[in-house]
């Protein structure tokens, strides 16, 4: 068999249905960002703002969070040295387990290499090791938290998205004496849709099912404290397990779980994912602590964030340029079609050094590819005049439908 001739037939067809995925070169640099250095294949580099990332609150470039890796990196060295279990529980992995289960008020964290991994070392160790389990799947969950649960090889019975009723249906179907583990989100990614956490958990309680949520699109961005949503609306007490990431709102790198001290052991004595891992380099784990810490305390980017978001909606409404509603901090500019939404990528790229990645199958449904905004709290009036306008002069070039304008 020719192996490469399969390999490159199968990449043709990402290319021809225009799902084929390009990777943007970048050069982040500290103190400016969203500012970037974009390398092109011939080797020239220009200057770009970026409108994609998912450093939402620009915590990356803080100085609290760069000295607290320049100082750890300093002081215990590049790399954690083995897995948490051989030599590689570091100090700083201990304190930021324990601000974690502070900020979710839980009393055991578990941190993880990434969130892709907390989702599917934890859910794959739960529902494979819980007797008879089955589990309730959002059918908009996560590709890691769908991993783990297939991982598991447990009943699983997806839901329809964010339908409580779905739900309820589904468990009161399950047999007498099975577990029953509920696994949902709390902002979905791709829609900034946000789930009726209260509602599915009235419904897990009445069942008697341990509920699982993924606020990796939340934590730092919501609650007083930067808890996330469940933490905003006061429901974090009533969730079993809290799953969240470092690699977003903190700004650096790594996921986590919280729950209670039993179900975290459980979890470090069972997962493949984490006993087989190498830990986080210290330097990484302390700068994520002092992430934590200062969102703990500080609202100014929570503040400054709404109202960068607030104010590119309202001028996406007043350009008629169309983009989903929802109450969270992304905002999805809905182009419908894979080669229009690469082609306006490269154009705003290529014409304004915007950055903002195309969002096409499997990613999302066919027929809603968009381009997925997020603003942040170091978007300045000028970077938001800019971006506007610049997608007010494609949208027209294209010939794409406008929203009607506001008057």
């Amino acid at each position: 068999m020719n192996y490469d001739a399969v390999f490159a037939e199968q990449l043709d067809g990402l290319r021809e249905a225009g799902n084929y995925r390009v990777f943007a070169e970048l050069e982040r640099q500290a103190g400016r960002f969203p500012r970037a250095k974009r390398w092109t294949d011939d080797g020239q580099v220009q200057d770009v703002t970026v409108w994609c990332s998912n450093d939402y609150l620009g915590m990356g470039q803080h100085p609290k969070v760069l000295d607290a890796m320049h100082e750890t990196l300093d002081r215990c060295g590049a790399g954690a040295g083995g897995t948490r279990n051989i030599s590689g529980t570091n100090h700083q992995h201990v304190l930021l387990e324990a601000e974690l289960a502070d900020l979710h008020g839980k009393e055991a964290a578990l941190i993880f290499t990434s969130g892709y991994v907390s989702n599917w070392a934890a859910l794959s160790t739960l529902a494979s090791r819980l007797p008879d389990c089955v589990v309730l799947s959002d059918a908009l969950n996560h590709a890691s938290m769908i991993e783990g649960i297939r991982h598991s090889r447990a009943t699983c019975r997806r839901w329809k998205h964010n339908d409580v009723a779905d739900l309820d249906r589904l468990l009161s179907e399950v047999e007498p004496g099975r577990a029953k583990l509920v696994a949902f989100e709390s902002v979905y990614s791709m829609d900034g849709d946000i789930a009726p956490i209260a509602e599915i958990l009235d419904v897990c309680e009445r069942h008697g099912a341990l509920s699982y949520i993924d606020e990796v699109h939340a934590v730092g961005l919501y609650g007083p404290r930067g808890g996330g949503v469940a933490e905003r609306e006061g429901l974090m007490h009533r969730i079993d397990v809290i799953e969240g990431t470092l690699g977003k709102a903190f700004g650096v790198m790594g996921g986590y779980i919280t729950a209670s001290r039993n179900l975290c052991d459980f979890v470090r004595s069972f997962a493949s994912g984490f006993i087989f891992s190498t830990a986080l380099p210290p330097a990484v784990a302390a700068g994520a602590a002092a992430s934590i810490r200062h969102l703990k305390e500080s609202q100014i980017e929570r503040v400054r964030h709404q109202n960068r978001v607030k104010i590119v909606r309202d001028r996406l409404d007043a350009m008629g340029i169309p983009h989903l509603d929802n109450p969270s901090h992304i905002i999805p500019v809905m182009v419908g079609d894979p080669h229009h939404a690469k082609m306006i990528s490269d154009w705003l790229m290529a014409h304004h050094g915007i950055y903002v990645q195309p969002i096409n199958y499997p990613t999302v449904p066919k027929g809603t590819e968009r381009l997925r905004i997020t603003p942040s709290p170091v978007h300045t009036d000028d970077d938001i005049d800019r971006l506007i306008e610049a997608l007010s002069e494609i949208w027209s070039q294209c010939a794409l439908a406008r929203r009607q304008m506001a008057a």
